[in-house]
């Protein structure tokens, strides 16, 4: 190394670089090393060389007062980066960051508007791609499978036995390349190109020539000593704008190498690379193993015979194509034909799992790192939650005090938006005390982590300032009523009368019905949440009442009058207050008849006033029949009188919708008396042809709903008709149509019900006719599953 800098220039996340990068630094032993990337970093650098540091990582900077602004610089195992650090720290070897400082780069960003990753030493190149260049002169019409060619497969690169021959070809070529193209790569490379050069003299100055400079291949023409004086560089540097940055390690994933953004762009195949790299011999049978234990895991037939013959194939492939060695084409190829029996579905999983892959990389916590930054990970490892790449299903049971924890941990960081869990529809059960989420780390989430820390240093601090200065600015009735439940499920006991006050402020002065309706349901919830989690929430029961009772007042009023999409709009109010006031009235001490019955006069206003919609008259008749508070003769009555000849069809379709339509048990209505199934089929056959074009989407739209089951049941009847027979038989106690509440049989399921919930005396106030009436408004599985948590609670 005598004759001065050995400059390697690499390709960013090249398995093959990274070997020959290697081989170079033990043939040459330099007395330093400079690489790529910025100056900020040079203070962690002897993380890299610590028993707990795990790639993919990334060194991430971001603005100081403005953690958003941020830049990542990721480095795989196979980053001939990596490698250079890694030997350069085994071997006592002085080495540092040469590219412009992040402080620079940051501001850049913001000054032009570009993303600030871009200029993150990407290599990008918006003019032209240097390796579609080179691959198209070889003959070549696709540049990963000339690189895999002549770089990764060849053990490094051409030039036989000399490990700096491989770089003096790459040098050429991209000398030549620039010649060619002028600077052809992206706009600030002259300004990075010059620090670089400034970097590379201030290191001779201090090692001598004894110096090894990685980066990127495009960038070697330029560093050396003709291309520009010292002056000249120093003066393109100067007036540069800067911003004050702060760095750290944050791990890395190989989904997120497979981005076109950031350090050294992104990569297709990173599963692929690191296997490359890894493996010690015979690749592509390591690979093809691999590939079987992937598809055994998933219950397919793969035996050793399959990956005998893949590796056959693939290597008899890579033959007839003129390849060294057989690349991911041919061992795609390879296994769709072999192992996936020609199917794609298969080989869309080996791409996601293995050419991809879900490697999540491990930061030391010797790492600097914001303090809630800190907490949080204190907070995983002390409730077990590890941090995956990959989507993760999460089922808590609340009554347990660390799926409690960690249900408060996972709605804490979605109040400061670090996305990291979201919540999941339960596969097991609906009880409230049950949770699912659905779990998965993106890297971005540490520059969440970061943003979030201007509201505190621990998460709960901050959700709590986060919250209380959210009451303050939010306007909307809604929007804080759906903070006060994010508060309660997140338990931030000081943030709660913040948000309380903000609530009773925003509710008094608030007088559309449409938005107390919207917002009442989302305080019933908070008060079920809140008894669930034990928490008082005393003055979230009086706001609620209040909201109830304006309701109440409001709702009959504006429900006159709506054209055909605000009544629709208002139907899903009135369930949403129905099912709330439900929920009050069970845990408002003292008050549940009397909520109830004024929720029920009003319901019976809007059945019985004919200027309000039929969609919403039909929900009201339909809800006040589940609850028992109507006759199955007046219900009977409300329909005769809504199916009436009088009635204009649109009218009476949007009945039926309301009463039949959209709710649990709508279909068997109609199933189970006959009486209503006969009116509407009275009404619907005399309804005129005209008429009946007019009416068909929605009469579709209300019976399309129904299960498979009950469609087919209602079509058996309606051709059947009424007939004396099944009378007979219904009158008789067979299953099905019959014409009222078979008290005999609802009172069967008494003692079973009994057993289940231990009230072995007979003294509970268990009745067949309430839990017949509990199963209509809930559904079975909800009563059910109600069953099942409490008997397991009391287990425990």
């Amino acid at each position: 190394m005598t004759g001065g800098p050995l400059l390697l220039g690499v390709r960013h996340h090249g398995p093959g670089s990274a070997r020959a990068v290697r081989g170079a630094l033990d043939a040459a032993r330099p007395r330093a090393v400079l690489i790529e990337g910025p100056p900020e970093g040079d203070a962690l650098l002897a993380l890299a060389a610590d028993d707990a540091m795990r790639p993919p990582v990334a060194l991430l900077a971001h603005v100081t007062d403005d953690p958003g602004r941020a830049a990542f610089w990721p480095l795989a195992e196979f980053s001939p980066e990596w490698v250079a650090i890694r030997w350069a720290l085994g071997h006592d070897v002085p080495v540092r960051f040469m590219d412009l400082p992040a402080a620079h780069s940051l501001a850049l960003a913001e000054e032009t508007g570009d993303s600030a990753e871009a200029d993150a030493g990407s290599g990008e190149d918006p003019a032209i791609d240097p390796l579609a260049v080179l691959a198209e002169a070889a003959g070549y019409d696709d540049p990963e499978r000339w690189w895999e060619d002549v770089v990764e497969h060849r053990g490094g690169g051409v030039g036989g036995g000399d490990p700096f021959a491989p770089f003096g070809a790459l040098a050429e070529a991209m000398g030549a390349l620039r010649e060619m193209h002028g600077d052809g790569g992206h706009p600030r490379d002259r300004v990075r190109e010059a620090y670089m050069r400034l970097q590379l003299r201030s290191a001779r100055r201090e090692y001598g020539a004894d110096i090894a400079v990685v980066c990127g291949a495009w960038h070697v023409p330029a560093l050396g000593d003709k291309v520009a004086t010292a002056t000249a560089d120093r003066a393109m540097l100067k007036g540069l704008p800067k911003v004050k940055a702060e760095m750290t390690w944050v791990p890395w994933t190989h989904r997120r190498l497979a981005r076109r953004s950031g350090y050294g762009a992104g990569i297709d195949s990173p599963g692929w690379y690191g296997h490359l790299f890894g493996a010690p011999d015979r690749p592509v049978e390591r690979w093809m193993t691999k590939v079987a234990g992937l598809l055994r895991d998933e219950d397919r037939m793969v035996s050793s015979a399959h990956v005998i013959e893949a590796v056959r194939l693939a290597e008899t492939l890579a033959a007839m194509r003129g390849r060294p060695l057989a690349g991911l084409t041919e061992t795609t190829d390879a296994v769709r034909a072999v192992m996936c029996e020609g199917s794609d579905v298969p080989l869309a999983l080996v791409r996601d799992r293995l050419v991809v892959g879900d490697v999540l990389g491990e930061v030391p916590d010797a790492a600097p790192a914001v303090p809630l930054q800190r907490d949080l990970t204190r907070s995983q490892r002390s409730l077990r939650l590890k941090a995956e790449a990959q989507d993760r299903e999460l089922e808590l049971d609340l009554r347990r005090d660390t799926d409690a924890a960690r249900s408060r941990l996972l709605h804490r960081l979605r109040l400061l938006s670090i996305g990291w869990g979201e919540p999941a529809a339960s596969r097991g059960s609906t009880g409230t005390f049950r949770e699912s989420w659905r779990l998965r780390w993106e890297p971005e989430l540490s520059v969440r982590v970061a943003e979030a820390g201007v509201w505190g240093t621990t998460v709960l601090s901050a959700a709590t300032a986060k919250a209380e200065t959210q009451a303050a600015s939010a306007t909307a009735l809604a929007d804080v009523t759906a903070l006060a439940e994010r508060c309660l499920l997140a338990e931030l006991p000081d943030a709660l009368p913040v948000v309380m006050r903000a609530l009773a402020d925003r509710a008094a002065l608030d007088a559309d019905v449409g938005h107390l309706a919207q917002a009442l349901p989302a305080l019933a919830r908070s008060l079920r949440y809140g008894d669930v989690r034990g928490t008082d929430t005393a003055a979230l029961g009086e706001v609620a009442a209040g909201l109830a009772e304006r309701i109440c007042v409001g709702l009959p009023p504006a429900c006159t009058g709506l054209d055909a999409d605000g009544a629709a709009e208002m139907r899903r109010h009135v369930d949403a207050v129905h099912t709330a006031i439900g929920l009050l009235a069970e845990t408002t001490a003292g008050d549940d008849a009397d909520l109830r019955g004024r929720w029920a006069g009003v319901l019976r206003k809007l059945a019985a006033r004919e200027t309000v919609g039929g969609v919403i008259r039909g929900r009201a008749v339909r809800l006040l029949l589940d609850d028992g508070r109507l006759g199955e003769d007046e219900a009977a009555r409300f329909m005769g009188l809504a199916l009436s000849p009088g009635t204009l069809p649109a009218d009476a379709a949007a009945w039926v919708e309301g009463f039949v339509g959209g709710a649990a048990g709508g279909g068997m209505l109609l199933v189970h008396d006959e009486r209503l199934l006969g009116l509407v089929d009275a009404w619907l056959t005399g309804v005129s042809d005209d008429a009946f074009i007019d009416v068909l989407p929605l009469l579709r739209r209300t019976f399309s709903a129904y299960e498979p089951g009950v469609r087919r049941t209602l079509g058996e009847l309606v051709r059947r008709g009424p007939s004396a027979e099944r009378q007979a038989r219904s009158e008789a106690g067979a299953p099905g149509f019959g014409p009222g509440l078979d008290e005999e049989r609802a009172d069967a399921v008494v003692p079973v019900l009994r057993l289940l919930l231990g009230d072995t005396d007979g003294e509970g106030e268990v009745t067949g006719e309430a839990v017949a009436r509990e199963v209509a408004g809930d559904g079975v599985s909800d009563v059910v599953d109600d069953l099942v948590d409490d008997l397991a609670g009391e287990a425990r």
